[in-house]
């Protein structure tokens, strides 16, 4: 999931002349020896490409622990995945960051991890704790996928913006939707997950049928929905793209207005928060894990307050902690959505595959 939201946040970065943060790993060189994190000062964290802290936070978990984390990344999260099953028993490295509820039964499926009670799960929510009994994983981020829309677009046609599932398939709306092939992107699926929640294994086939019939547009991934077809973005106005509703994520807006020089007072961008499908993000220490006691250090710092707080404005996800403060700008420009449709790991992990067919026979063209 993050690795399409840390793309977004270069992308958008791009689109408006700036540079983007760099990654802050105390190394992110995938072509490193993994096999340096078997000594006893160094943890080795293999994740997707997004993983992100700052350089600061990274020389804290050292000072504190006297490891050093070296970060091993693997392309999507989906591909990371397939290469520690691939390797499972005897892993690249010690914890593994960034299944998420989409794909988590695979990893647990395939016994991954090592149980481990990380320190600090009482500050985390219950409903964000999956596998609270058998303690597999650790929960460290969610994110919200949602429909973003242009507010120049909705102020100017005097046109309220939608706020639900249901509205999309509005006609007032019509032709006005991009998304993204559920088949080929993590918003893509997350948002073909939402109308499940939402409508139901009986009513989401009926769904996407109204919303073919009011000109939904499908494109391959976000980095075309978001910075070719949506007139809101940086990326789309210099495209003049004319679609003022994209599937993109709750905390895009702060990236638009984060990256943007001189910054805006408000975000150009909005939220449709009735669109949403929360995605909670996890890590693992990985089994046969030659740095077992490392592994576990880093997973109590990973919910620890230094890098909870650390996350929104490298990730652009939002902590898992209740204790954790949030980035004035990322609350002030991001949503919230009060009520996120999900779905269970193991519902998704039976049903994906044919949601997924179904949904393509019906959109894809």
């Amino acid at each position: 999931m993050s690795t399409t939201r840390k793309a977004a946040a270069a992308a958008v970065a791009a689109a408006l002349g700036v540079t983007a943060l760099a990654g802050c790993g105390s190394s992110d060189d995938t072509s490193a020896d993994p096999t340096k994190g078997s000594g006893s000062k160094t943890v080795t964290l293999v994740s997707h490409d997004s993983f992100n802290a700052s350089k600061d936070v990274l020389k804290e978990f050292t000072r504190e622990t006297g490891y050093t984390v070296k970060v091993l990344k693997s392309g999507d999260a989906g591909a990371a995945l397939n290469q520690e099953i691939l390797t499972k028993g005897s892993p690249r490295g010690d914890v593994f960051f960034g299944v998420d509820n989409t794909l988590l039964s695979r990893a647990l499926d395939n016994d991954l991890f090592t149980p481990y009670e990380a320190k600090g799960l009482d500050r985390i929510p219950a409903d964000l704790q999956p596998d609270a009994g058998k303690h597999r994983v650790t929960p460290v981020d969610t994110g919200d996928i949602c429909v973003n829309y242009d507010k120049k677009y909705f102020a100017d046609k005097k046109l309220a913006p939608p706020k639900t599932f249901a509205d999309l398939a509005k006609p007032e709306y019509k032709d006005l939707l991009v998304t993204e092939n559920a088949a080929t992107s993590s918003p893509g699926l997350g948002f073909l997950l939402g109308t499940v929640a939402a409508f139901g294994e009986d009513g989401y086939q009926d769904y996407w049928k109204k919303l073919e019939a009011n000109g939904v547009k499908v494109v391959d991934g976000w980095e075309q929905a978001y910075n070719e077809e949506f007139s809101g973005s940086a990326g789309g106005r210099k495209a003049k793209a004319d679609r003022p509703l994209v599937v993109s994520y709750a905390s895009s807006p702060p990236v638009e207005v984060l990256y943007a020089d001189p910054r805006p007072d408000t975000a150009p961008t909005g939220v449709a928060t009735g669109t949403c499908f929360r995605q909670i993000e996890f890590a693992g220490l990985l089994d046969g894990a030659k740095n077992e006691a490392g592994g576990k250090a880093l997973l109590d710092f990973l919910i620890g307050k230094k890098f909870q707080e650390d996350m929104p404005l490298t990730m652009f996800v939002s902590p898992v902690a209740g204790d954790a403060k949030v980035p004035e700008l990322f609350t002030k420009f991001g949503a919230t959505a009060d009520d996120p449709a999900s779905l269970a790991p193991d519902t998704i992990a039976k049903n994906r595959e044919q949601w997924v067919q179904a949904w393509s026979s019906l959109v894809v063209k």
